[in-house]
């Protein structure tokens, strides 16, 4: 199962007024905003036990050099995007194609702020595995709340395959 993760609003939300505290000044000193992640939620990330892959337009090595020491997370791959598009005529939300290209038929998990009923339709109709395209509140990010969704929508899923 892949984890296509967000991280602009997601990881790091943009309402955040209660910083986390600065554990490693280093880090921390490389985005002025990284103090807004929670650096426990690597720990709730890993124990899903998905393939965790950035999606992102941040690149892989400042994803992978800033965010992941801090979430206490190994290097992740990172989507490739394509040249600027504006998926089926602006209706998609632009990561939707080269996400599903990514996935390949694979079940996945896609959480961003920027989701948007089109991509939950589209994905339902276009993709042959299941999929939650969970989307957060850029203001909070991503809460334990969805983090439960999420835990809750991978352990229907796993009872669903092995019943089946």
């Amino acid at each position: 199962m892949i984890l296509f993760l967000d991280i602009d609003g997601t990881i790091l939300p943009f309402g955040s007024s209660r910083p986390y505290p600065v554990y490693d000044g280093e880090v921390a000193a490389g985005h002025p905003l990284l103090n807004r992640a929670d650096p426990g939620l690597g720990v709730r990330l890993t124990a899903l036990g998905c393939e965790l892959v950035w999606a992102t337009t941040w690149a892989a090595e400042e994803a992978n050099d800033l965010l992941a020491p801090w979430l206490g997370l190994p290097p992740r791959p990172a989507v490739d995007w394509p040249a600027a598009g504006d998926g089926e005529g602006g209706v998609l939300h632009w990561k939707t194609l080269p996400l599903l290209d990514r996935a390949a038929g694979r079940p996945f998990v896609w959480v961003d702020d920027e989701i948007g009923a089109a991509d939950r339709a589209w994905v339902a109709d276009h993709h042959p595995a299941p999929a939650l395209l969970l989307r957060v509140d850029h203001r909070y990010g991503i809460t334990g709340a969805d983090l439960t969704v999420v835990e809750r929508w991978l352990s229907d899923g796993l009872v669903a395959r092995s019943a089946g």
